[in-house]
């Protein structure tokens, strides 16, 4: 952990706050994310051994807690009274970037894994009741063995899956990866992105109305661009 070597306060929060990747593992903290592979999916880019030792050192620093996995094999990962303190900082952050930073998205930027995870993680399964409900999404602009992905959503669980959990698909959703990451950003609204067909949903008309109330946005989708000139979609 990088030091400022002074007594100033701000100083001593931004040596626990802004060490690489803190930031991003205390959001997926905060939005409920507990286990390894979880906040593994999270900062794609940190290697497990880097992730584990930045784990460590929240730890140490009294952010975070490991507990013993319900089956007594693992270990999860939750906020202390000081991380949970640090999660308005974290949103905050957020509102900022919202606010500023928001532009056509940089070829780097546009990350698959990153997308599926916050999509599988905020669906609302609730929104198709009680029956088993499996959502197809397509993009159109991937190569074949990254253009077709499942949700599964069961007993008040949404599951990605790799494959096809039957042959029952009750909503099939297609569009691009940089759309649906404009999607879920607030970039391109729902019902705009279906009247130009940058997005195209089908399937039985109780999955379709659902649509709106099932799919994940970003919680700070709200937070208008006050970019002076806005690149957007």
């Amino acid at each position: 952990m990088k030091r400022y070597d002074q007594f100033c306060p701000v100083a001593k929060a931004a040596e626990v706050f802004c060490e690489r990747w803190t930031p991003l593992v205390l959001r997926d903290l905060a939005l409920g994310a507990s286990r390894f592979s979880e906040l593994q999916r999270g900062v794609p880019l940190a290697s497990p051994s880097l992730l584990s030792h930045r784990l460590k050192q929240l730890e140490k620093e009294g952010i975070i807690e490991r507990r013993k996995s319900a089956g007594g094999h693992s270990w999860t990962y939750h906020l202390t009274s000081a991380g949970h303190d640090l999660a308005p900082i974290v949103m905050s952050l957020g509102v900022w970037g919202q606010k500023w930073s928001r532009r056509e998205l940089a070829k780097h930027e546009i990350n698959l894994g990153l997308l599926l995870w916050a999509l599988e993680r905020g669906a609302k399964p609730e929104a198709f009741g009680q029956e088993r409900t499996i959502v197809q999404l397509t993009f159109t602009d991937q190569i074949e063995k990254k253009r077709h992905w499942w949700f599964l959503n069961e007993a008040s669980r949404c599951e990605l899956c790799l494959k096809a959990p039957d042959r029952d698909i009750d909503l099939f959703l297609e569009t691009t990866l940089p759309d649906m990451i404009y999607l879920w950003r607030g970039d391109l609204p729902l019902a705009l992105a279906l009247e130009t067909g940058r997005l195209l949903a089908h399937g039985t008309v109780k999955a379709q109305r659902a649509l709106s109330r099932w799919l994940a946005i970003s919680p700070l989708a709200y937070v208008q661009s006050l970019r002076a000139k806005p690149e957007m979609v």
